[in-house]
């Protein structure tokens, strides 16, 4: 198989996990609506304002620290917050980087678009090969949030969260 081939069935795969995350993430609108006792509506428009996961999942947790949320909502919802930041920063890696070619053709590699302050000086330009164990960290997280999406699920029905 050539490199090209291989590479365009790695993209397939980062596609499928920001298919997979996006369809989780939004998922979140539910905790919101529930949390804050607000229609979908209204949590949809809270949900679209954040425009980071960080941000929409700050709030989430932060929903369900107030004192008017049930100790059982809370562990459940921080639980799956939990896990889904666990699955960020895989994420966040292949979407936020530049994928680069060797000149003789040997694996392409992701470089990550963030410079790191040190002390006294920069580190930028992390750099991961795109290989066998990667796209399996890749399939990992896919499944992972899937199960994380089943779990929230549950946890919209069982509290009884908008839908």
């Amino acid at each position: 198989m050539s490199q090209h081939l291989q590479f365009d069935n790695f993209l397939l795969l980062v596609g499928k996990l920001n298919y997979t995350w996006t369809n989780t993430e939004s998922l979140l609108i539910h905790f919101i609506a529930g949390l804050a006792r607000v229609d979908k509506e209204t949590a949809t428009v809270i949900f679209l304002t954040l425009n980071t996961t960080r941000a929409r999942i700050d709030l989430v947790e932060r929903l369900s620290k107030l004192d008017k949320t049930t100790r059982e909502q809370r562990s459940a919802v921080l639980d799956i917050t939990s896990r889904l930041l666990g699955q960020a920063k895989l994420r966040n890696r292949y979407n936020h980087c530049i994928y680069a070619f060797d000149a003789e053709g040997g694996n392409p590699r992701t470089i990550l678009m963030r410079i790191a302050d040190r002390k006294d000086t920069l580190k930028m330009g992390q750099s991961h090969p795109l290989n066998d164990a990667a796209a399996e960290d890749i399939e990992a997280a896919i499944n992972e949030l899937a199960l994380i999406n089943q779990a929230i699920w549950q946890v919209i029905q069982r509290f009884d969260f908008p839908r």
